[in-house]
């Protein structure tokens, strides 16, 4: 092979992480997701389509506010900042995704939830 095709057949398969990156990260998401639901008072998903469609908001938000801010949403990755912007980004999403509903309250336990979640799931999960 040429070294333009080496180049070629590189940027592709690149491409093509970046791909899997995303759909793993979107799946985790949505684990992770269900499951600080499921173990959080105040918070309740009332579809597999609510939790998708979170799932998407969340990793979007998540990815717009790290590339902008260079703050990550993390419990447990930014100390107290990470922790507080994880309960907000998991508020807001209420306000983009019909059968998603979650207080403020459940927000900041949902947080600590997702974390330890988040934590214990194996896997890079940056972008």
């Amino acid at each position: 092979m040429s070294e333009n095709e080496n180049n070629i057949q590189t940027s592709q398969q690149s491409g093509m992480g970046t791909v899997g990156q995303i759909i793993t990260r979107l799946v985790v998401s949505a684990i992770v997701l269900a499951i600080t639901a499921f173990f959080t008072p105040g918070f309740s998903i009332n579809s597999i389509w609510s939790l998708a469609i979170a799932a998407v908001v969340l990793t979007v938000m998540d990815y717009l506010i790290a590339k902008f801010t260079g703050l990550q949403a993390s419990p447990f990755g930014k100390g107290f900042v990470g922790f507080v912007l994880a309960a907000v980004i998991l508020y807001v999403t209420q306000f983009f995704v019909a059968g998603y509903s979650i207080s403020w309250v459940a927000a900041i336990v949902g947080a600590v939830v997702y974390g330890i979640i988040d934590y214990f799931i194996p896997g890079e999960q940056k972008m």
